[in-house]
């Protein structure tokens, strides 16, 4: 199954768990404070994070969380937009080795 990875820019990471959080109905699964949150729900894979090389509110990039990945991808549409390609546990591995300290594990 494949879910729609959007992540997203932020300055108010606070703020923003708290807003996506009422709006997905769910709590993060990882939260990194005054950086980083995610969110998977069955169709979704949502991430936020204070990121100082763009502008907060803006689209960082977008992807798929796909179960059937055998490695992470990145490619640009004809757009210019980002679009990344993953499983569950290579999204955790990208984000335990930015974060160690946040030591995510997926819920599939």
């Amino acid at each position: 199954m494949k879910k729609l990875h959007i992540a997203l820019s932020t300055n108010q990471i606070a703020a923003t768990i708290a807003d996506y959080s009422v709006r997905l109905g769910a709590a993060p699964c990882s939260y990194i404070e005054n950086e980083y949150a995610l969110w998977r729900t069955e169709s979704l894979n949502l991430s936020v994070r204070q990121d100082p090389s763009c502008p907060p509110g803006e689209l960082r990039h977008l992807g798929w969380e796909d179960a059937s990945a055998t490695e992470f991808s990145e490619e640009l549409d004809v757009n210019g937009i980002k679009w990344e390609r993953f499983n569950a546990q290579q999204q955790a591995d990208e984000i335990n080795e930015i974060w160690p300290q946040a030591d995510y594990r997926p819920e599939n």
